[in-house]
């Protein structure tokens, strides 16, 4: 609604709006938004939040060798979610042409963040693999993306897909599923959090660091309490991650 000129100003038509630049979607930017529009259109998100403690993924990470300085939070918690994934095999699989397909082999795909877009480089086999094996597999996919050096190949066979924006600040997000899978875990930032002892106890209060998960999921497939299971069997995992550490090495 205008105001009157009395009062200081005229009516005006619709705002301005001055072009500061057109950008074209390159292709693989064009590939990238296909392939999410189809999984939007075709799968039935339904997102499942769950926080978990992360000292125990924290503790194993400070544990590493100076040797291996690259180990990050996120190595110890694909170990947990390959364990995860053997319990629960139908959320590594793939949903096409009506036929869910559970596959023997947790090739699970990271999802780095590069110029052009966001790629999905796959860890094959995360199942066989030590922590040490899984955090120089990691961070070699991941400079091999960043760096432009990879081909199409490298992209393919994830059976399940981990995104991780904790590093960025992100407490909580849903990510899309990377079609055909039927399944993405989201991976959000630690925060500390106070522990409160009972009431008359003589104990201070205490702090843990907890970490938040996101689980997408394709309704179509997987219900929302196979859901809640996958995220019961992963906080199991993730409180005896260093039992499982041990067993890989």
């Amino acid at each position: 609604m205008s105001r009157d000129s009395s009062e200081g100003t005229t009516a005006s038509g619709p705002a301005e709006r001055t072009v500061r630049d057109e950008r074209r979607l390159s292709p693989m930017r064009r590939t990238i938004a296909e392939r999410l529009g189809e999984s939007y259109r075709e799968a039935v998100h339904v997102t499942l939040h769950r926080e978990v403690r992360a000292d125990p993924l924290l503790d194993v990470v400070e544990g590493t060798p100076e040797g291996d300085p690259g180990v990050s939070l996120l190595d110890p918690l694909l170990l947990a979610v390959s364990e995860t994934l053997a319990a629960h095999p139908a959320f590594n699989a793939t949903f096409d042409d009506d036929t869910h397909r559970l596959y023997e082999e947790h090739n699970v795909a990271i999802a780095v963040a590069i110029e052009a877009g966001l790629v999905t480089p796959v860890l094959a086999d995360v199942g066989s693999m030590s922590l040490s094996t899984v955090a120089s597999e990691r961070r070699r996919v991941t400079d091999l993306v960043q760096s432009g050096d990879y081909s199409m190949s490298d992209l393919r066979g994830g059976t399940f897909t981990v995104s991780n924006l904790g590093p960025l600040g992100v407490d909580s997000f849903t990510p899309i599923i990377n079609p055909p899978q039927v399944a993405i875990l989201g991976v959000g930032r630690t925060r500390e959090r106070a522990i409160r002892p009972a009431e008359g106890s003589p104990e201070a209060v205490g702090f843990e660091q907890r970490l938040s998960l996101d689980l997408v999921i394709d309704h179509r497939v997987v219900d929302g309490a196979d859901g809640a299971r996958f995220l019961e069997t992963l906080a199991g995992h993730v409180e005896d991650v260093d039992s499982l550490v041990e067993e890989r090495a």
